[in-house]
């Protein structure tokens, strides 16, 4: 049974957890949630010397080393800030699964209190700073991928489409089987590179189909995989981070 969260109301400080994905492939898309974030006169703190969340680790079997990695990570955020994070994938790790890492330890309070304060950037917008926009961009057309943990870990798979919704001249392009897996999911793309192969083109052959002009996601995990799909399809579509989306659509940097 889903547990309804309780928000905060909204903060004058947070933290970015940008994730490693974002660090490496596509920082704009960490200055662009900056900038949103900003808009809503909100301080924005970006630790230096974040690193990986232990995701890997974890799904890996290594818990001992992602049990460190956590530990490390928890140390960098010592303010009750909210920890505002770009991937679902990500803030399932840490907003549910550290809580399992640490059961019963020494940490377990400690832990707790932090996988409290991790909210995804969506979930963070919608029911934290309740953002209200107005749709500066001319018509167009949007496809969205949503992450498998974002959907059933995080279960914030509502708050991009409800972001989306308030952009008067975007049309929102629902693709067949919106809720499959693209074939990403970490570690398993590696480990099982043929089945993570025929998932991905099924997931790019459904997002083609819907013809739309643009294709967003909140996960760089999972647009690393369609977009690698797609430029070996040869196909124009390349999927952005939906925060660079949304500040293009919305006016732009904060004044």
């Amino acid at each position: 049974m889903k547990v309804r969260r309780l928000y905060p109301a909204k903060p004058r400080h947070v933290y970015l957890y940008v994730t490693c994905l974002v660090d490496l492939f596509d920082p704009q898309a960490g200055l662009d949630a900056i900038s949103l974030l900003e808009r809503e006169d909100i301080a924005v703190t970006f630790v230096p010397g974040q690193t990986c969340c232990g995701q890997p680790a974890y799904s890996s079997g290594y818990n001992r080393e992602a049990r460190q990695i956590a530990l490390s990570q928890i140390a960098l955020f010592p303010e009750p800030w909210p920890v505002v994070i770009l991937s679902g994938s990500c803030g399932g790790m840490m907003h549910h699964h550290y809580l399992r890492l640490f059961k019963d330890s020494e940490h377990e309070q400690t832990v707790a209190a932090f996988s409290d304060r991790v909210f995804e950037l969506t979930e963070f917008l919608v029911n934290v700073c309740r953002v209200q926009w107005r749709d500066s961009g001319g018509p167009t057309s949007v496809v969205m991928h949503t992450s498998c943990a974002a959907r059933r870990e995080m279960q914030v798979h509502v708050s991009a489409g409800q972001l989306l919704s308030q952009l008067e001249k975007v049309e929102l392009r629902e693709q067949a089987c919106e809720s499959e897996c693209c074939g990403f999911g970490g570690s398993f793309s590696v480990r099982h590179p043929d089945i993570s192969q025929a998932m991905v083109e099924d997931k790019t052959r459904q997002l083609c189909a819907t013809a739309a002009d643009h294709l967003v996601s909140a996960d760089w995990g999972c647009l690393l995989n369609i977009n690698g799909a797609l430029s070996y399809q040869r196909k124009s579509l390349q999927g952005r981070h939906l925060a660079s989306f949304l500040l293009e659509r919305t006016g732009g940097h904060h004044e």
